[in-house]
């Protein structure tokens, strides 16, 4: 006599009985629908539901030699090498595994190793190849990145560039193997802040003397510090690079303080020429923020600015404590955050009296229904905690870049000389000095060249391989150098490249639209700034107010000698 259990079904059947069932009566649906024909297996009857075109299957091409008096069995068996009938298809069930409809439910969740290498490729986009580059179809393309403006002039980008990759249907041969009088030509030229100026198209760019040497000049830099062993951009997340390198200045102090007195003397060498105006704009890399000091009159601003990416609560207080005036540009003028912007500026005292007030006020209405007494106040910790929530948040993000206008600036550079936080304590980047990059020369300085290669490669095409040609530079690339070489691009491939842009990710906020107190005149800016080293159109560029927002340039391409790009 069977024992009665609770909750036991005598129909219930296990997972692989059930999966034995559906297979035993699909085989018998398909036996019964053609008693004369072999059904065709799962793999290829999931191809045909796909579209794809397949052979006649072997059974149907067995009973038509039978019908021609060909052989019998023989004829009809099946080749067990066939590709498209032992491919392994998506569609088709595995043996053991769930039905389909679980399958295709389970599709998301599927392709977690697609999504990782996708999340991969974006935020390591310089692990594109040339060849992988060039041949991307245009299809592919999606929504996101259609071009969003056009123009016979990019817009201003601040933000520095890690790499730069140019494809044209021209050949990029006159950019390699400079001649040593063209090489000393390109260093004058430099030098001497000589201005070139190209025809619109050149017919011949590798017999071009002119533009071999405008190309020389526009790829140079300067530097300090300089160590050939040691890559000192960039500063931020350039740890792993830095591993492993001799650094005889880590563990010695006396060799440390001789380091950052030639840094302070470089320092202020940038400061004193950028207000002159014989230095348009210069960058201070650290190991955690990114500064960039520019002229007055570039950017749309008729004083010194100074703009600081990303920064921390640490930093903004040790500025104010400092007597530093500055503003939170991209944080929203509106109720608390209009007070907090504009309170960075006040002193410790003043921003004291305020939190006492709003203290009172919040507490206030207690007062008037007669129950403080009853109600326990929070301590004066927790409300300063409160407030000060919404500073901790946007630490080390976008949205805490600050400003520093006018004479707060040369308080600035006091501010970071003296600054033991300027320089890490600990890691690879131990006792090393903020890297200093200018587009001109200053005190203490090293001449340094970013690296250009040009490839030639193969890419598919309707009627077979066409050559596809292209240009790659690599370094820090300022905004000086992406506009001169785009300039000079312009004329030798004849109107016609597509440039992707790499950008080192922390500068791409320099490209926010910053409050100006008035317009300033063009002619006026040309006038002032005509000594500062860059080429008159760089110049008209870099004086005009950014319209970037927080992004940066990601994708230039020209045609007809107009612009389209997308940030």
């Amino acid at each position: 006599m069977a024992l009665s259990v609770p909750g036991y079904s005598p129909s219930f059947r296990k997972p692989p009985e059930t999966l034995r069932l559906r297979r035993k009566r699909a085989r018998s649906r398909g036996a019964a629908a053609s008693p004369g024909e072999q059904p065709e297996p799962a793999p290829r009857r999931a191809a045909l539901a796909a579209g794809l075109l397949l052979r006649p299957f072997p059974a149907a091409a067995a009973a038509a030699a039978v019908g021609r008096g060909g052989g019998g069995p023989a004829a009809a068996r099946r080749n067990p090498f066939a590709r498209l009938d032992n491919r392994p298809s998506a569609a088709a069930e595995p043996p053991d595994g769930p039905p389909r409809g679980q399958q295709e439910a389970q599709g998301p969740f599927l392709d977690s190793n697609q999504e990782n290498d996708l999340l991969w490729e974006e935020k390591f986009p310089e692990r594109t190849t040339v060849t992988e580059l060039l041949q991307t179809p245009r299809g592919s393309v999606s929504e996101s990145d259609i071009p969003s403006s056009e123009s016979t002039e990019l817009p201003a980008d601040w933000s520095i560039k890690t790499r730069l990759l140019f494809t044209s249907s021209q050949p990029f041969t006159w950019a390699d193997h400079l001649k040593a009088q063209e090489e000393a030509h390109g260093v004058i030229q430099h030098c001497r802040a000589t201005e070139v100026t190209l025809p619109q198209s050149i017919q011949d760019p590798k017999l071009s003397t002119e533009l071999r040497c405008a190309f020389q000049q526009s790829l140079i830099y300067w530097l300090q510090p300089a160590f050939p062993w040691l890559p000192l951009f960039p500063r931020i997340g350039g740890d792993r690079k830095m591993s492993g390198k001799i650094s005889p200045w880590s563990n010695d102090e006396t060799l440390q303080h001789i380091l950052m007195s030639d840094w302070s003397v470089s320092f202020t060498s940038l400061y004193n020429l950028l207000k002159t105006k014989l230095c348009p704009y210069f960058y201070v890399c650290t190991y955690q923020f990114t500064i960039l000091f520019r002229a007055a009159g570039l950017a749309g601003n008729d004083v010194i600015t100074a703009l600081i990416s990303p920064t921390t609560r640490g930093i903004r207080e040790a500025m104010k404590n400092e007597g530093i005036e500055f503003s939170l540009p991209l944080i929203k003028e509106n109720g608390h955050g209009k007070k907090k912007a504009s309170g960075t500026s006040l002193g410790q005292g003043e921003e004291q009296v305020i939190s006492d007030e709003d203290e009172d006020e919040s507490f206030s209405w207690l007062e008037e229904m007669g129950v403080q007494d009853k109600i326990k106040k929070p301590d004066i910790l927790s409300i300063k905690l409160r407030k000060e929530k919404h500073e901790v948040q946007m630490d080390h993000r976008p949205e805490s870049v600050v400003l520093v206008k006018g004479m707060n600036t040369l308080t600035l550079l006091n501010f970071l000389i003296n600054s033991k936080s300027l320089i890490a304590s600990s890691g690879p980047q131990a006792g090393l000095p903020p890297t200093l990059l200018s587009p001109v020369a200053f005190r203490g300085a090293t001449m340094q060249m970013l690296k250009a290669r040009s490839v030639n490669v193969k890419t598919q095409a309707v009627s077979g391989y066409k050559d596809q040609f292209s240009l790659e530079i690599t370094g820090p690339v300022m905004p000086h150098s992406l506009h001169s070489v785009t300039m000079l691009l312009r004329s030798s491939q004849k109107g016609s490249f597509s440039a992707g842009l790499y950008t080192h990710e922390p500068t791409a906020v320099f490209n926010a639209c910053l409050p100006v107190n008035k317009v300033l005149d063009k002619e006026t800016v040309h006038e002032e700034l005509a000594n500062c080293g860059l080429h008159p159109k760089t110049l008209d560029q870099l004086s005009q107010t950014p319209i970037l927002g927080k992004s940066s340039l990601r994708h230039v391409e020209m045609s007809d000698y107009v612009y389209n790009w997308r940030s």
